[in-house]
């Protein structure tokens, strides 16, 4: 069973609360397996899946109290459903939309516990995520993080926590583990973490196989545009199609005309932001400046547009640059991965990646923010990771009054100046700070 941070996600949030729990994400995720899992604590777990059993869809229609939900559910499951020992998981719920109604009046009842799973596709789940918070909680699902990859292949917990104290401390990682946890970050960078990848190698350690895995999936989601993009899927797959070539290019910007010659971005940016909502594309958008608050300098029409998975982005390369990758190949332009798996990585810690582009001082990979403070980040993949004119430029800019600049690359941690540079494996670490309790009294003497 692979390791994932969402096991102990669900059971803490089910330890806490009596609502309902949507997982969302993209296809193939692992939301399903992390349902069923979390369901072998319950004496009785009931599954419906909305795609194999399309006549559930009826369970929830006119419906007007939770009784009647359930007494139709138990004729269709046909299963013993006891209270306070059930857990029920309804799968697929993008193709249900009278869920949001039922959820109501099921977690109002209390009786059993409900878990639930869809995929980001389609009207009804945008409506069915809207839900009131009393109700239901939301949890995005993505492929495995580097660090999810890395504990699964069999790196040590002391390792791990070495690791993290070194990117606490900046402390130079010992050569011999930093030189293996390099290699391990190119072999994450053909497999990726989509768990039915992730788990094909771990069994079979056969690259072909990990392939035949993704191009499936790839084929999966092609296969979703059609039937859930609702107009213009001849665009929506074109885009799609796009995205390897697009980042193989020198500045992986999207470039609009290589769709249309007179290709316009009002014209397609709801294509775009179907790929982003179904969960697998990640739109990275320029900043005209990199300063505080980020967000109201964004230019939408400027953007890199990254694949969900950096091991379905080497699928849809030419055969062959998977053993290439692995053996350090210096022939291939690593970029476009190694900045992929950056993108993917930001926001699976919940992170939104922007990035930086101005013709005087040129283009800097990454800008995000953390903790109010802006944080520009260089991706290298060769050995000419010192230079770094464009985040230099920005870093020395007194109207931007950055602290610190990140270099991301196969180098060890050190500090030169306001630059810090890291292993590109130590992504892992960049994230947001836990958010502790924050109690704020105010005096009401006088009011009073």
């Amino acid at each position: 069973m692979l390791f994932r941070k969402l096991t102990k996600y669900i059971e803490d949030y089910y330890a806490t609360s009596n609502r309902a729990l949507l997982l969302t994400g993209a296809r193939q995720t692992g939301k399903t397996f992390a349902a069923r899992e979390f369901g072998r604590k319950f004496k009785n777990f009931i599954e419906i899946n909305f795609i194999e059993r399309p006549e559930a869809v009826n369970l929830f229609q006119d419906v007007t109290d939770s009784d009647e939900i359930l007494l139709r559910l138990s004729a269709l499951v046909n299963e013993n459903i006891e209270e306070g020992e059930t857990l029920i998981f309804f799968d697929e719920v993008q193709c249900c939309e009278n869920i949001i109604t039922a959820i109501k009046f099921l977690v109002d009842d209390g009786r059993y516990k409900f878990i639930l799973s869809g995929s980001l596709l389609g009207v009804e789940l945008k409506d069915i995520r809207s839900v009131p918070v009393g109700y239901m909680g939301v949890k995005e699902v993505f492929p495995l993080t580097v660090e999810e990859f890395m504990i699964n292949l069999g790196v040590s917990g002391n390792v791990m926590s070495r690791l993290s104290h070194n990117y606490i401390h900046k402390e130079e990682v010992d050569s011999i583990i930093n030189e293996r946890m390099l290699q391990l970050f190119r072999l994450y960078t053909v497999i990726g973490g989509m768990p039915a990848a992730v788990q094909t190698y771990l069994d079979t350690k056969n690259l072909q196989a990990v392939m035949t895995v993704q191009k499936d999936i790839v084929t999966l989601y092609r296969k979703d545009i059609s039937q859930y993009a609702d107009k213009d899927k001849l665009k929506i797959k074109e885009i799609f199609d796009l995205i390897p070539s697009e980042l193989n290019e020198k500045n992986k910007r999207f470039i609009l005309k290589n769709l249309n010659q007179h290709a316009k971005f009002e014209r397609y940016k709801y294509d775009f932001l179907w790929l982003k909502d179904a969960g697998v594309a990640i739109p990275v958008y320029n900043v005209e400046e990199p300063k505080e608050p980020l967000l109201l300098s964004i230019t939408r029409n400027l953007f890199k547009l990254f694949c969900n998975d950096v091991g379905l982005l080497a699928a849809q390369y030419a055969d062959g640059i998977q053993a290439r990758i692995l053996a350090n190949d210096r022939s291939i332009n690593y970029g476009a991965v190694y900045e992929n798996v950056v993108a993917q990585e930001l926001v699976a810690h919940e992170i939104k990646p922007l990035y930086y582009n101005n013709k005087r001082r040129g283009e800097v990979d990454f800008v995000i923010s953390i903790s109010g403070k802006v944080m520009p980040i260089e991706v290298k993949s060769g050995k000419d990771y010192t230079r770094h004119n464009a985040l230099s430029n920005i870093l020395n800019a007194p109207e931007f009054d950055i602290e610190e600049g990140v270099v991301l690359g196969n180098c060890n941690i050190k500090r030169e100046g306001k630059v810090l540079y890291l292993p590109i494996y130590m992504v892992m670490f960049i994230d947001r700070p836990d958010i502790t309790e924050v109690i704020y009294q105010v005096d009401m003497g006088p009011l009073l």
